[in-house]
């Protein structure tokens, strides 16, 4: 696993950055006294009231209050993750970015892998050319009449790059051994096919029509080929690659953010044909899986682009497994803000055909009509059961509830829980006690509680342990912060402030806050980092990057001279708590293992009455 990139080379590379060229690639900028002005990137404006300061290096929308760096508008702007967006701006000054606690062997390592990744993407962008060539050049009448029977306009196979694969066993093995490309290296990238028993290889696409698959910087790394006849399989994919990984990548989205107008949401379907069909009909948000189920990895992109995603799925019975895969795929990812939603178009129907028939603007009513996450979870835990009977209703809000508990903390999760409660006239509080793992369906709260178990009671087959219940969760608003969250609002504005802190993890409270704060005091040390925007570069996109978003925004009353020794003050109070809880924690202990029925030891039975005095004292 790579090391965090220094905050030296961060620091180096926004020096060497002019934020008015970066900003001025991607909007239109016009001079206004030392600044520039623009219309905001971020939001609809008719008046220009987004500024950028060339001598701050900085930029601030005075409409919606967007404001950063350079690499911070970069990550907004194209919708990259903080590691991608180093790269993108390393690349443009010609830079070569470095990783912690690289050793000079793994740094030559990095640059011949580097050096490799970039042959083989030069490698697959001939065969992208070729297929084209191919496909310009008439070789196969079929496939023109393919792409015209799909209705598939010049534009449209231009901007997705589409080619066709010639019938021959080895004309593009030919073409690129003639330019000097290892027959090995072909094999590799998965252009060549090798028997192994005979030595013999051949073109791994023949006679398809060839859609390249690119990565975010247009780059390609793969090829989808659709056969054109009756053979099997109907749709070939490349296969893995050290540049293609099929649970990363998604077709056709390199092609949606290069857009001029950014998606409000984007389509995940099935096929290569489904997603240019619809670009065809200005549906051109569509994504398609590879051969594969939708993956968090997936969502992670796809939520960086946008905060709505919708599925698309046949109605037969596979599309509604393939359904309620997703649905378990996307709910840890729902963080407030974000929605999914599912739409299951006609059985024997897909985007293609659909949209051809009824055309863009009817499937666009489609798509806007599409249920909400909310309805799938509660209509699929309902299917085949009679809620008037007192069983079904049981194991209707036992699925819902495992579907909850995928859930991150947040007004969704709270919103679900009320209307689980609302449909089954279950006790909210009874329905939370046991989604949490502390109270049995049907025991009595009054029975001796027992250590909390990790596994959920789906996964093990029995009902989840009860456990202590943990104390109600400390409401955060705008005008008061936890102890922890305190210490963490002045990191956010200071990270030089780590250097401050006990070196172990001990002292930190296990609360929200707490366990935010020891991610952020672990990036600050591994890192070096001293910028707020870059620490917060690193959470974007997540629940804790707008929480310490929050936390940057909200100016420390405290003045900086004295926020070392308020953070101080607050990790004493901590240290002291703790030496105070734990015989209390010990004394739990010792007494819940007697109530099991468990024999203490001679030992354990001394410590637990010296434990009882104590505390009684």
């Amino acid at each position: 696993m790579a090391g965090r990139i220094p905050q030296r080379f961060i620091d180096d590379l926004l020096a060497r950055t002019d934020i008015v060229d970066v900003i001025g690639a991607r909007v239109q900028l016009k001079k206004t006294g030392r600044n520039h002005s623009a219309l905001c990137p971020f939001h609809q404006e008719k008046s220009p009231s987004f500024t950028v300061s060339a001598d701050k290096q900085f930029y601030h929308c005075f409409g919606c209050g967007a404001s950063g760096n350079a690499l911070r508008f970069v990550m907004e702007f194209d919708r990259l993750n903080f590691p991608e967006a180093i790269e993108a701006l390393a690349g443009r000054a010609g830079m070569e970015v470095p990783r912690e606690g690289e050793s000079d062997e793994q740094r030559q390592q990095a640059r011949v892998q580097a050096r490799r990744q970039e042959e083989a993407v030069n490698l697959l962008e001939l065969g992208t050319r070729f297929y084209q060539q191919q496909l310009a050049s008439g070789a196969s009448q079929s496939a023109h009449d393919y792409l015209k029977r799909r209705g598939l306009s010049d534009d449209i196979v231009s901007r997705y790059a589409i080619g066709y694969a010639p019938a021959g066993w080895d004309v593009l093995k030919r073409h690129l051994s003639e330019k000097g490309v290892d027959e090995n290296v072909q094999i590799e990238y998965g252009l060549l096919v090798r028997k192994e028993e005979t030595g013999r290889s051949w073109d791994r696409f023949r006679d398809r029509v060839i859609f390249p698959i690119r990565d975010w910087k247009g780059r390609t790394i793969g090829f989808g080929g659709r056969v054109l006849g009756d053979e099997k399989p109907k749709y070939l994919n490349s296969p893995e690659s050290p540049v293609f990984h099929k649970g990363r990548e998604l077709y056709g989205l390199y092609e949606t953010r290069m857009q001029s107008k950014r998606p409000e949401r984007m389509l995940i379907v099935e096929g290569y044909m489904d997603v240019v069909a619809l670009a065809q009909h200005g549906v051109d948000y569509a994504v398609a899986t590879l051969g594969t189920a939708t993956t968090e990895e997936h969502l992670r992109r796809l939520f960086r682009l946008v905060d709505e995603v919708v599925f698309c799925f046949d109605g037969d019975t596979a599309g509604r497994q393939a359904a309620y895969r997703a649905l378990n795929t996307v709910l840890p990812q729902m963080i407030d803000g974000r929605q999914a939603r599912f739409l299951f178009l006609p059985e024997g129907e897909d985007p293609d055909s659909l949209i051809r028939q009824e055309g863009g603007k009817a499937f666009e009513q489609r798509i806007v009509r599409a249920g909400s996450l909310t309805e799938y979870l509660f209509d699929h835990a309902g299917e085949g059961r009679d809620l008037r009977r007192l069983e079904d209703r049981e194991r209707f809000a036992s699925a819902v509830l495992e579907g909850i508990a995928k859930l991150p903390q947040g007004l969704l999760k709270s919103l679900l829980m009320r209307e689980l409660s609302e449909r089954t006239g279950l006790e909210r509080s009874t329905l939370e006690e046991i989604s949490e793992g502390r109270a049995r369906p049907g025991v009595a709260a009054s029975q001796t509680p027992q250590p909390q178990q990790h596994a959920s009671s789906h996964e093990s087959g029995h009902s989840a342990p009860l456990a202590r219940k943990a104390p109600p969760r400390r409401q955060q608003g705008a005008t008061s912060l936890s102890m922890s969250g305190r210490i963490l609002h002045l990191i956010v504005h200071s990270p030089v402030l780590v250097e401050a802190l006990p070196e172990g993890e001990a002292w930190c409270p296990e609360d929200d806050d707490g366990q935010l704060l020891l991610e952020v005091v672990r990036l600050v040390r591994a890192g070096g980092y001293r910028s707020s925007q870059v620490l917060l570069a690193h959470f974007h996109g997540s629940s804790h990057g707008s929480r310490l978003l929050t936390l940057l925004q909200r100016e420390p009353l405290i003045p900086a001279a004295l926020r070392q020794r308020e953070m101080e003050v607050l990790v004493a109070h901590f240290e002291q708590q703790r030496k105070r809880s734990s015989p209390e924690r010990e004394l739990e202990a010792l007494q819940a293992r007697e109530r099991n029925g468990e024999k203490l030891t001679r030992e354990e039975a001394g410590r637990l009455w010296q434990l009882i005095c104590e505390l009684k004292r």
